[in-house]
């Protein structure tokens, strides 16, 4: 193979994982700009989506369509109760904050394995088949995933910047004294925040169940790659985390494609290293005062 068909290859794969990522970091950063909490427990709820795509259309045969829809909603709602029922005490406590979402993530990925087991499971392809753009070639099955995920964050985008309760939330992760000031109500805003944030993990997840296998066990990876964007992009930062998104995606395209998974892995470091050592707030984060 030459090297523009991997160049153009790597390329549009990392594309493609970036966007993936994409919905998962935009989750655990609206969380952390809300409640200045770390939530752990951000994978459990991506496997949690997961579960729900797999149980709406293997079992119960329905759309998915759906089954993503199913996935956000109970995710919304879960996340809601669970914000104001657990996590209230420990708002802007970032330590205990962090402690009690370690063990809300061990709570569900428990459960879940009592209730599937530990094996993987699989559910139908939502559609078979390739895509080919001169000598690159991308599974249908990913862009499908990809046109949803452009989809879920145009409506975020949307209800962000275009809606009252959207405003409020970037109000709060821009400054939360001054959003407080202006009269903003930390009762609406904190679970909404969670909830939105665990949804978007949830979504992820319903997503990415036909492309991957189904168990407990899924949401570490997730978290992980979700975690290194936040830091790289800028905590709390919505657009450093779609532009960290996309950096990690290529970076990690580019080394599994010219040399292999451990390099790639050894690059992603290398990344976050470099930019938390030229800007210790991460790209567009900014530094506390």
């Amino acid at each position: 193979m030459n090297l523009q068909f991997l160049l153009g290859q790597a390329l549009t794969n990392g594309l493609v994982i970036g966007l993936l990522y994409l919905l998962m970091a935009i989750g655990f950063t609206l969380v952390f700009g809300v409640m200045r909490i770390a939530n752990f427990a951000h994978g459990e709820f991506y496997m949690l989506g997961a579960f729900v795509a797999f149980i709406t259309v293997k079992w119960l045969g329905l759309p998915y369509i759906a089954s993503v829809l199913a996935a956000f909603a109970l995710a919304l709602v879960l996340g809601w109760l669970i914000e104001v029922v657990v996590l209230k005490p420990f708002r802007g406590d970032e330590l205990n904050g962090l402690i009690a979402t370690l063990g809300l993530g061990m709570i569900i990925q428990n459960l879940a394995l009592i209730s599937f087991g530990p094996d993987p499971q699989s559910m139908p392809a939502t559609v078979t088949g390739v895509f080919k753009m001169g000598s690159i070639v991308v599974p249908l099955s990913r862009l499908y995933v990809v046109a949803f995920s452009a989809a879920v964050l145009a409506l975020l985008w949307f209800f962000l910047m275009h809606t009252r309760s959207g405003r409020a939330l970037r109000a709060v992760v821009e400054d939360i004294e001054i959003a407080r000031a202006q009269g903003i109500h930390a009762h609406i805003v904190y679970p909404l925040g969670f909830g939105l944030g665990v949804a978007l993990a949830a979504t992820a997840g319903a997503l990415m169940a036909p492309v991957f296998s189904v168990s407990p066990f899924i949401g570490a990876t997730p978290l992980f790659k979700a975690f290194i964007v936040v830091v790289l992009g800028g905590l709390g930062s919505i657009p450093g985390a779609a532009l960290a998104s996309l950096l990690l995606g290529l970076a990690e395209s580019l080394g599994s494609t010219f040399f292999d998974g451990s390099t790639a892995d050894m690059m992603i470091f290398v990344l976050v290293i470099l930019v938390l050592v030229i800007r210790p707030s991460g790209l567009l984060g900014r530094a506390e005062n």
